[in-house]
């Protein structure tokens, strides 16, 4: 008997290290208001040993452009892109005033707590808005999510942090948020983390493209190599996984770069830096501020009821894609649906809706009109038999959804 119980003991322990030692950990870091080209540009060593391990791939903010998912390309609009895998018309956050969130569309931390409660999460973080109003912390509206740690908020605190026409206070927060980050990091090692840096867009709006600029992006580098530096560490010495995924908000304007907020190229522009071993999407496409939202739900092996998966906008950038970039239009009283695909394996089922419930927390009814394959690309719906000004598209492939909108005007 003693020695069964020791086989078992020994059995168990193994167990338990190798789930500890596969775990995954994610952070995110969004350093505002640096278009791709500028990152392509500049030096910066400890952003290419990072994608080294992983890759980098430009990207894009703003929806569609033109289109019935257009979004400003502005700062917390672009935050809250990335928390929820939606665009605005969705998260219906349209400036940084954040005047009136749609929580039914939930934030990457809200699923982490619904859905697995024992992760533990932090922020770390320049505005206190993008826990309070964005995350939602404590609001019945969120289901009273509460984060496990946050260090944020500093661009109120005057007196420790001076605000002078340099705008240097904005670079002594971004320090205080990093050291906090690190030191934290290496102690708690949380499971889902975002850290927020302001001072690039900082100096960008006050003085454009040019020398200043982009100095204050290599001092970005510089600080995102000391949170690798503790990521690293957590690996070594607790053998740790670790992923981190670094973008930006939103591009600058081309005439002097100091301004964003249209739909210009350079505004739209941005790209992503990752560790993670990322997929053919990544690789062959132009993917969105949206897809790292699904990303982090593989990762950390989050699963949202189905209603909820069908209205994220992102596609993952880690394991298997069956289809992308779905486009949908109304022609002679025709519904004509487009994809693009990437695995050609199993069917595509093509669901509509005429309603869009979901927004105001309601059930969404959907209708199954048909199946296909993936190479197919295409599928014709008369739509006489489904009158309506509005239809939801979803198209369920093996391996992930997406989803397109069209309005009949």
């Amino acid at each position: 008997m003693n020695k069964i119980f020791f086989v078992l003991l020994v059995v168990l322990s193994i167990q338990v290290s190798h789930t500890q030692k596969n775990k995954k950990k994610v952070l995110f870091v969004i350093v505002d208001g640096i278009s791709a080209d500028v990152i392509e540009k500049v030096f910066t060593p400890n952003l290419d040993i990072i994608a080294k391990e992983g890759d980098y791939t430009r990207a894009y903010v703003g929806g569609l452009k033109d289109g019935y998912s257009q979004t400003p390309t502005i700062s917390a609009v672009g935050y809250n892109s990335l928390l929820t895998g939606t665009w605005a018309n969705k998260h219906n956050v349209w400036g940084n005033s954040i005047k009136a969130p749609n929580y039914n569309y939930w934030t990457i931390f809200r699923f982490a707590k619904e859905n697995r409660p024992e992760l533990k999460t932090a922020i770390f973080s320049t505005w206190l808005d993008n826990r309070t109003k964005l995350v939602g912390e404590n609001l019945s509206t969120t289901g009273n999510i509460q984060l496990d740690y946050h260090f944020d908020g500093f661009e109120k605190d005057t007196l420790t942090f001076p605000h002078n026409d340099d705008r240097l206070f904005i670079h002594k927060i971004d320090e205080h948020v990093v050291n906090e980050t690190t030191r934290y990091i290496k102690k708690n090692a949380p499971d889902l983390s975002w850290v927020y840096l302001e001072y690039t867009d900082d100096i960008g709006h006050k003085f454009g493209d040019g020398e200043k600029f982009y100095n204050a992006v290599k001092t970005m580098d510089n600080q995102i190599g000391r949170v690798w530096e503790a990521i690293s560490y957590r690996e070594k010495f607790h053998k740790e996984k670790w992923e981190i995924y670094i973008t930006t908000d939103h591009g600058r304007n081309i005439e002097t770069g100091r301004g964003h907020g249209g739909q210009s190229d350079r505004e739209r522009l941005t790209w992503i830096v990752t560790n993670a071993k990322v997929n053919s999407y990544f690789k062959t496409k132009k993917p969105a501020i949206v897809d790292i939202m699904p990303t982090m739900l593989r990762s950390l092996n989050l699963k949202p009821e189905k209603e909820q998966l069908w209205e994220i906008d992102g596609i993952p950038l880690n394991g298997k894609v069956s289809i992308a970039n779905a486009t949908s239009k109304i022609k002679e009283k025709k519904l004509h649906i487009n994809w693009e695909v990437l695995n050609k394996k199993g069917k595509v089922k093509v669901y509509i809706a005429t309603t869009n419930n979901f927004s105001k927390g309601n059930k969404e009814y959907y209708t199954l009109i048909e199946k296909v394959k993936p190479n197919k690309k295409e599928v014709v719906i008369d739509i006489s038999k489904y009158q309506s000004n509005f239809y939801k598209v979803v198209l369920e492939g093996k391996y992930n959804t997406i989803n397109t909108w069209v309005t009949n005007k």
